[in-house]
């Protein structure tokens, strides 16, 4: 990862938003980020390789993993960051647009130059709206996650074990998870972030509007 880069667009981020915003732009990348990078990667490292089941039927045990585990915890939060924070970089977008079509009405007009942006980065027109509408969509992305976690692993827990009886197991068997209550430590912590995140950005949009 090209970390100056990175550094780049989160100072971006940072410029053109509210306190809210950068009270969610910290939390995300400290909280959420950081703790995905360095430590959730390495919990949900080894949840395939160690999920055993008492049987040495062959496919056995991969048939049990792919039906409680549909999708991992970690591809889905991977998935999350990534949607949650594209709708910011939309912003940074807008406003370089702003900026490069100032430039070129500068360059067209000369003399007789009339300035239509002072400060590009100014939350009124169409930049007003994007803002508002990423934090409705950072929202929604969030709140659509927390369901499908909450749909795919019923109340953000997973169990010490579980009972399988797919084809081609022989009879009903027991299969065990990997370090369940530290995945269920993370899980929660995810799950607790991601109601904050929430809550910033519906009062961010509040504030905006009222503001407005």
């Amino acid at each position: 990862m090209n970390w100056g880069v990175f550094e780049g667009l989160l100072s971006g981020v940072n410029k053109y938003s509210t306190a809210f915003g950068r009270i969610w732009l910290s939390l995300v990348f400290i909280f959420r980020l950081l703790v995905y990078v360095v430590a959730a990667e390495r919990v949900w490292s080894d949840d395939h390789k160690d999920f055993d089941c008492n049987t040495r039927q062959p496919g056995c045990t991969n048939v049990c993993y792919d039906h409680f585990f549909p999708i991992s915890h970690i591809r889905l939060w991977a998935l999350q960051l990534i949607l949650v924070t594209c709708p910011s970089l939309l912003v940074i977008m807008h406003v370089a647009y702003r900026e490069a079509k100032e430039q070129r009405r500068h360059a067209a007009g000369g003399s007789n130059y009339r300035c239509r942006y002072p400060n590009p980065g100014k939350k009124r027109g169409g930049l007003w709206w994007t803002y508002l509408l990423s934090l409705l969509f950072k929202a929604g992305v969030d709140m659509v996650f927390l369901y499908i976690f909450y749909h795919l692993y019923r109340n953000y827990t997973l169990p010490h074990m579980v009972k399988c009886e797919l084809p081609p197991c022989p009879n009903v068997v027991d299969c065990f998870i990997s370090r369940p209550t530290e995945k269920n430590i993370f899980t929660l912590f995810m799950v607790v972030t991601s109601c904050i995140c929430i809550v910033l950005s519906l009062v961010e949009a509040t504030y905006l509007i009222g503001k407005r």
